[in-house]
């Protein structure tokens, strides 16, 4: 065989082996959302969880009832959809969740404190 043919069969090996990465699209969960600032990075308030939620995917957090929140954004509702927060768990016990901010169902929990109004509305990324 040729150089260029055992090339060939290399690359092609290499391919099956190193298969390129693809991202899987996943739809928006609203197009606006309600910040305390124009970069979402302040806290609006502090939720508890009323009831345990186990993230459907990497967009949103794992939650177990009685765990205090920290509130960033509520997403605007839109039709057939349905109503998110996003958060980061707060409190020692949590220590391996502090940090990882994501989405939650805001029916699962009630708001403790009010720190400051959402009143700013920004896009989605």
């Amino acid at each position: 065989m040729t150089r260029s043919v055992y090339l060939v069969v290399l690359l092609l090996c290499l391919r099956l082996m190193c298969p390129l990465a693809t991202g899987v699209f996943m739809d928006k969960l609203a197009s606006k959302k309600l910040c305390a600032d124009d970069n979402c990075v302040y806290t609006i308030s502090l939720a508890r969880a009323e009831e345990d939620y186990n993230a459907s995917d990497c967009r949103f957090i794992n939650i177990k009832k009685g765990q205090l929140i920290y509130v960033y954004s509520k997403l605007v509702k839109e039709k057939d959809s349905g109503e998110f927060w996003a958060g980061s768990v707060y409190g020692e016990q949590y220590e391996d969740h502090m940090g990882t901010v994501g989405y939650f169902p805001s029916s699962l929990v009630s708001e403790q404190h009010v720190y400051q109004e959402a009143n700013k509305t920004v896009p989605t990324t």
